[in-house]
């Protein structure tokens, strides 16, 4: 996989096409969150993990793009009832159909382990990725896993980078790449929940 070319002063976080810090929310509609931008973002997120530099992080990926894919083509089908979120979900579970509701569930599980992982990661100096992973597979997807797939995300856990190497890789000035990740994990988690709280809704069951 080619590197990105971080601009001089940058961070690999500015070379994304699209930011959850951008997503727009709409507190006079229950917090519906605009479903391009907030796909746009999910799927610029996946290339963080080509930063991870193993290959192992493949599935990971995958899974990601796998379900923002559900999503997509849930949009293309009723774009005027898929605006946001929220009404995509509604108006597909209408049709007696999950497929991109379940896919839904999947990438804002996928979403919360990756947040979970960074941001503890972040707000931990001395703790290497490979633990701050760890941890964070064990209280997202772990318990949603089947003992097939369970060995080969531990398997990308384990084939984590070296803190120092992978920092490097999202830029040169250190207080730079923190400062750009709190404020884009902030984000992250912050729609992580709205979903997730969403997802729990009577609205969101099939």
């Amino acid at each position: 996989m080619a590197s990105t070319t971080i601009p001089p002063g940058g961070t690999l976080l500015s070379t994304f096409k699209a930011s959850f810090v951008d997503v727009p929310i709409d507190a006079d509609k229950e917090n519906a969150i605009a479903t391009t931008p907030f796909l746009d973002a999910a799927e610029s997120l996946t290339t963080m993990f080509d930063a991870l530099g193993s290959v192992a992080f493949s599935p990971v990926k995958n899974d990601l793009l796998g379900n923002i894919k559900k999503l997509r083509e849930r949009q293309l089908v009723a774009p005027l009832e898929s605006e946001n979120i929220q009404d995509l979900v509604r108006n597909e579970l209408k049709t007696k159909k999950h497929t991109a509701t379940e896919g839904l569930l999947w990438l804002v599980r996928g979403l919360e382990f990756t947040c979970i992982a960074l941001s503890q990661n972040v707000s931990k100096p001395s703790e290497e990725l490979a633990d701050s992973f760890r941890g964070a597979y064990t209280t997202t997807l772990k318990p949603h896993h089947s003992f097939i797939v369970k060995p080969i995300f531990s398997a990308a856990m384990s084939a984590c980078p070296y803190r120092k190497d992978f920092y490097v890789k999202l830029g040169s000035d250190a207080e730079k790449v923190n400062a750009d990740l709190r404020v884009y994990l902030a984000a992250l988690d912050k729609i992580v929940g709205i979903l997730k709280g969403f997802l729990t809704s009577k609205d969101a069951k099939w």
